[in-house]
């Protein structure tokens, strides 16, 4: 018997119930435990100021350059030119679509951006298959090591070594050519009917230069809570480098909850779970609410940026 309807309808009506049901749950949660701490909730300050300005700033130029290092990542695989301006406003649409469950959107706006560009279709899989890779390990490793350094992870010290090595596992067999295309040439085998050209993996040196560069725009979203914070309840510098780094982890988390959209919900929850370690549960609460709620204005932002440069490619277009 299958686990899951065979009718696309079906399906589709089962998605949306687990994310309706996710969405509702957590929203529950979150109202019922505000409203139980009302009182503890009178120093928090919603306004806007310039550090949530700032906040909304940081957010939209994470998208920004995780868009730029695609684009370089592209185009020193495929050998073609890809502008900057160009990738940046490709991986825009892209990251709008995160509200379509399962990614499946981001990626067919690249697909279909890379047949008009000339650029083989497979390549650019690749390189949406590598950005989320190097993305998530740089949102899980090292924010998780700096959390267990910190006392938010009680793990026991005869688990901790495995630990680290089990987060080095990944990270060593995506920097290793020869295994990150066996294991995509076993599902391209079968989808394809072929294998994919070894020329569209990175080296073991240019992959790990990649993973190290995408730590960037981690650390550009982990400050964009920071800001939030300080504007809300003036927290302590003690607690900047905890806070960046559970928003960054509970970033991640959001992003493998593939039935939600933009990891409605979850992303809050895991955000909750290991910030209270270091501010009142019921501010790291609204803190969450406040950074999704900050995040999607951001999102606006972004949006004007995609079309900002859809409408410059027009003019030269004309004007050509």
């Amino acid at each position: 018997m299958p686990l899951l309807p065979s009718s696309p309808r079906a399906r589709k009506a089962l998605r949306y119930g687990i994310t309706v049901a996710v969405v509702g749950l957590v929203g529950w949660l979150f109202t019922r435990s505000l409203l139980e701490n009302r009182e503890a909730l009178s120093d928090v300050n919603l306004r806007f100021d310039g550090w949530v300005a700032g906040a909304i700033v940081v957010f939209a130029l994470a998208v920004t350059i995780s868009g730029r290092l695609w684009g370089r990542m592209t185009a020193e695989l495929s050998g073609k030119e890809v502008p900057g301006l160009e990738a940046v406003r490709v991986h825009c649409a892209s990251w709008l679509l995160k509200y379509v469950p399962g990614q499946v959107g981001s990626v067919l706006n690249k697909i279909a951006w890379a047949q008009g560009y000339g650029i083989s279709k497979v390549l650019v899989t690749v390189t949406f298959v590598y950005e989320n890779i190097f993305l998530l390990l740089g949102s899980l490793v090292p924010p998780a090591v700096v959390l267990f350094v910190m006392g938010a992870l009680n793990i026991g010290g005869s688990w901790a070594p495995l630990l680290v090595v089990a987060s080095l596992i990944p990270l060593i067999a995506l920097t290793n050519r020869r295994v990150f295309r066996w294991v995509t040439n076993q599902i391209a085998r079968r989808a394809m009917k072929r294998e994919v050209p070894e020329d569209f993996f990175l080296s073991s040196g240019q992959a790990l230069k990649y993973q190290l560069i995408y730590l960037i725009p981690r650390v550009v979203n982990g400050l964009g809570v920071v800001f939030l914070a300080v504007s809300m309840f003036d927290a302590p510098a003690g607690s900047w480098l905890p806070l960046g780094s559970a928003y960054v982890i509970a970033g991640a988390v959001g992003i493998l909850a593939v039935f939600v959209p933009s990891g409605i919900g979850v992303r809050e929850g895991a955000f909750v779970l290991l910030a209270a370690p270091f501010i009142p549960a019921e501010q790291a609460m609204v803190l969450a609410l406040a950074a999704r709620l900050w995040a999607t204005v951001a999102d606006a932002v972004v949006a004007l940026i995609y079309a900002a440069l859809t409408a410059r490619n027009k003019r030269k277009a004309v004007s050509a």
